[in-house]
Order: structure tokens, then sequence, then C-alpha cells
């Protein structure tokens, strides 16, 4: 068996250190960012010095703040602090609060593993012998799929996507690559042009929205459309804990723009130029043809009921995974 969720790429030293490798990109993908985060509260509570339960819940809010604050969009960020963080809040002594927050982080970590694990044995059954699949950005459990189908002896050809501007792309290519998955590199704008031959598209999430909505890299929503246009399946890989409980109340996505000049390097433009640089789109229910989640495969529109099932009717309140 194929484990996809890969170990944090870089030592997490604290709250401080987390929140910058995940706002400079040295910590990529939703999943491996949520990961870093429980990671780092957990580390935070572990090494916590002071005297009072009423000061480490100040301190472990203003520490959940700053790294919320790294990647606004990724809901998996957000679900994975909350979640470790949630049973300090409850806590009698600031023994219980620090041990509540070390295990909460744990059990995050595990449980996020675990998820990409059965997302990969889940989706590797849809792919067939002669299938020509495609994939964009790096998704851990995308990327699953397509080497657990492969690990099963599917004959199939993949495509993947460089993802500009950080191409995250060839990180995608050199994992198929080196599992023996036969890949091919395309420019973002020549997935259009190779949807005729797809059969299948495998993407990640960032955050499921409530109606069934995918918040994903930029260029997502072109894909699907294109594969909704070339009758090509659109599957979404996400971990129940991309799903969003803060849009059951309709409180939007924010959708993080970055630096220009991840674009264009300085001089390479005249300063008229203005420069455009976001990160996500989103891609309406209706171009989704299944959500892949640890918990089988459903139907976008299911989204709904898993958030309701997971945090209640008070969905939109509540912080972290029960």
């Amino acid at each position: 068996m194929y484990i996809t969720a890969q170990p944090i790429p870089h030592a997490v030293t604290g709250i401080a250190d987390a929140a910058a490798a995940i706002r400079d990109m040295r910590i990529r993908g939703a999943g491996r960012i949520a990961r870093a985060g429980a990671e780092a509260i957990g580390s935070f509570a572990r090494g916590y010095g002071g005297s009072s339960l009423e000061e480490f819940l100040r301190d472990l809010d203003g520490a959940k703040a700053e790294i919320l604050a790294s990647r606004p969009t990724a809901v998996s960020l957000w679900n994975g602090v909350c979640a470790s963080a949630a049973g300090a809040y409850g806590a009698a002594t600031l023994g219980e609060a620090l041990e509540a927050v070390a295990s909460g982080a744990d059990r995050f970590i595990e449980s996020s593993s675990r998820a990409v694990e059965a997302i990969s044995e889940i989706g590797a059954r849809s792919v067939s012998d002669g299938d020509t699949v495609l994939t964009h950005c790096n998704s851990s459990a995308a990327v699953g799929v397509l080497i657990e189908a492969h690990r099963r002896g599917r004959s199939f050809k993949a495509y993947a996507t460089e993802t500009r501007p950080w191409r995250q792309g060839l990180v995608t290519a050199r994992e198929l690559a080196a599992a023996g998955v036969d890949v091919t590199l395309i420019a973002d704008s020549a997935a259009r042009h190779v949807m005729k031959r797809v059969d299948r598209v495998f993407v990640g999430a960032d955050t499921v929205m409530s109606d069934g909505s995918v918040v994903n890299k930029i260029g997502t929503s072109q894909i699907a459309a294109a594969a909704r246009d070339f009758g090509a399946d659109f599957a979404v890989c996400a971990e129940t804990y991309k799903f969003s409980p803060k849009t059951v109340s309709g409180e939007p996505v924010p959708i993080e723009e970055r630096d220009g000049g991840e674009l264009a390097k300085a001089g390479e433009v005249p300063p008229s130029v203005k420069i455009y640089n976001p990160v996500f789109d989103v891609t309406p229910p209706g171009d989704v043809s299944r959500l892949i989640t640890e918990e089988g495969v459903m139907h976008p529109s299911a989204a709904y009921s898993v958030l309701l099932r997971r945090f209640g009717a008070g969905a939109a309140g509540l912080g972290g995974i029960t």
C-alpha cells in the first residue's frame, strides 16, 4: 500500500517559523499545511512556560491567529489548528489544557494521514486499463490515487499541468515518474487541448464549500469546464476536514492573492502594468462529477450533510473536527 501523506517537508520549530514556512510556500499543499499547523500548535503546548490556564488560553488564541493568517483560503489549516486546540477550552487546569492540545494535534495528524491513504485506495478503483488521466497542481490525495492505481496493475497514461507560477506540477510529475507511472508534463494552457484524449481528471481541494463548490489551485475551474465540455469525469479528492463549516452560514471563502513579483520580476514590465495574482479559484458543483473522500465517493450535494454530521447544526460556530 502506498501511503501518500508524506512527512512535512520542513522542520517546524515554533509558531512564527511554521507561519513563515506556510506563507513562503516552503510547506505546500492543503494537507501538509494543515498537519504543519497542527504540529506547531502541539509543539507550542508541549513547550509552554506560562503558569496559568487563563494566560495559556490567551497565548493559544494568539498562536492560532498567527498561523491561520499565513494561508487564509485553505480551510484545512483552520480545521487542523482548531481541532488541535479545541480541548483546551474545556480544561479545568493548565496541565489538562496543555495535554489536550498536544494530544489533539497528534490525533489530527494521524487522522489526516489515514484519510489520504483511504482516498488513494477508494479512488484507485475508478482508474481502468487504457485510461488517460489528468491532474492539476500537487495534491497528495490525487497523486496517491494514481500511484495506488499503478500499484494495482492498472495501465494508464497521465498528464500533469506545470501549475504556474510556483510550478507545483513538476513535483507531481516527479512523484508519478518515481512510482513508474507513464506521465507527461504539459503547460497549464494546454489542458483544454489535451482534454479530448482524457477520460478522467483527478484534483485535490483546499476547501469544499457547503454547496459542493470546490476551492482549489487557480486554473482548476477552467480544467473542470473543459472536462465537462469533452465529457471527462472530474473527480475531487478531498479529506472531509477540508469541508468548510463556516460556509454553512454563508461566510465567503477568501481567495488569497500573492505578490505580483511571482509573475513578473522588477523591470520585466513597465511600472504602469498592474499584476493580479490570485492563488485559487472556485469550481461550481455542477462541474464536479464526484467527491472522493475517506468516507467514500459522494455527489457534491452531499457536502452539506457531511458538515452537519461532523459539526452539528451549529457548524458555522464550531472550530475543529469531532
